[in-house]
């Protein structure tokens, strides 16, 4: 745990600095009479390190580079290593991260790399700190802080998502161990509605997070991720969307969230899984572009688009589809599998492959940095890359 003496502080906000020169009205049994709030000189803020935010947000949000998401769950990195043949030790865990935060030239297509608790913490097959490792690199490292997705009681089947109690000193240790942003993941289903319920528990679950990370030095990604679940079209993940972000950036102004100090990881806007009438990446940047222009504020510095089971290779189309014009955003990407996947096969577990596993990891990154800069053509594409990973019902 920090010390006091180290961590920055901002001072509690009561309710009526919010409505500060406003009146609030009070009602009583037979008659409403106004009172004035008396002025005060206390500032409302996003916190102490407000500078620090917005220069570790415009750093992520740099031309050419995104976010590698290797932030899985020991028990989902377990998934993955079951699928290469390796058992789930932290021995092999800690050789396949070693593998992705060294791969040499990872920064100069990677700003920051979203990390679990034990990989912040960890260190190299060779005994260096990851987050070194990756700083070395020019690399932000970052935190997933959130403690998963569990039923939401009174809901349609739906989820929502646990971690706010203790977070806040959960956050002052992690930026004392070397994290500068954080991630938190919710989900909203289309197919279980979604209900208003599932939508306002996600919302404001994100804003408090993103509040309590700011206060602790860390610039808050926002990702209520709208899953690929379904056989609805691309029209009714767009109503849903819009739906989604309104409540979202509600709840963050509440919360009195800076917005130039947060970043965004929303789900592109494309059909479900399941639907018959699939989108060219044209249509999908047209859908997510339209709304983004009109949920998003620009003060935003960036949306990292998380890949959400599609294809290597179209999750780097579909982005490369939103760049090719400007935007007043830094649309970049957030991606897990569709920058490791093929990395992981070819790695194997066998230590002869990791200079081979290394170079594929760059092939992903520098690809999906030229569809940063709209200038990703698609060629020499491998099959494997192609491959779709959607699997229903996932458990992250």
């Amino acid at each position: 745990m920090a010390s006091a003496s180290l961590l920055k502080t901002s001072p509690v906000v009561d309710k009526s600095e919010w409505v500060k020169g406003q009146t609030l009205c009070q009602p009583s049994a037979s008659i409403v009479r106004c009172h004035p709030i008396a002025p005060s000189g206390l500032t409302v803020r996003a916190s102490s390190y407000a500078d620090e935010l917005v220069k570790t947000a415009k750093s992520i949000a740099s031309p050419g580079r995104g976010i590698l998401a290797m932030d899985e769950s020991n028990a989902t990195c377990g998934k993955r290593l079951a699928s290469i043949g390796l058992e789930n030790t932290e021995a092999n865990r800690q050789a396949y991260r070693t593998l992705l935060v060294s791969a040499p030239g990872l920064g100069q297509y990677i700003s920051g790399a979203i990390l679990f608790e034990e990989t912040l913490y960890q260190t190299t097959v060779d005994g260096k700190k990851m987050v070194d490792v990756l700083v070395e690199q020019n690399i932000v490292p970052g935190i997933k802080v959130d403690k998963g997705l569990v039923p939401l009681a009174g809901s349609n089947n739906e989820s929502w998502c646990q971690g706010l109690d203790g977070l806040a000193p959960r956050s002052a240790a992690y930026y004392q161990q070397g994290a500068r942003f954080a991630k938190w993941r919710t989900v909203v289903s289309i197919p279980n509605g979604p209900s208003e319920l599932a939508v306002k528990e996600a919302a404001w679950g994100l804003a408090r997070y993103a509040s309590i990370s700011q206060d602790n030095g860390l610039v808050p990604i926002v990702e209520p991720e709208i899953l690929l679940d379904g056989e609805h079209g691309i029209d009714r993940t767009f109503e849903v969307a819009k739906k989604v972000w309104a409540e979202v950036f509600f709840y963050l102004a509440q919360n009195n969230v800076m917005f130039e100090g947060i970043l965004l990881k929303p789900s592109m806007v494309t059909p479900g899984a399941e639907c018959k009438d699939k989108a060219t990446p044209q249509q999908v940047a047209d859908y997510t572009l339209s709304l983004l222009r009109q949920r998003i504020p620009p003060a935003v510095p960036g949306i990292m688009f998380l890949s959400g089971g599609q294809s290597e290779v179209e999750a780097t189309l579909n982005l490369n589809a939103m760049n090719q014009a400007p935007n007043p955003w830094h649309v970049s990407f957030s991606y897990a599998r569709a920058l490791q996947n093929t990395c992981l096969k070819t790695w194997g577990g066998r230590p002869e492959n990791v200079k081979e596993a290394q170079e594929t990891l760059l092939i992903r990154a520098k690809a999906n940095s030229l569809a940063q800069l709209g200038k990703y053509t698609g060629e020499g594409e491998s099959e494997e890359a192609k491959q779709g990973m959607f699997v229903k019902g996932y458990v992250y």
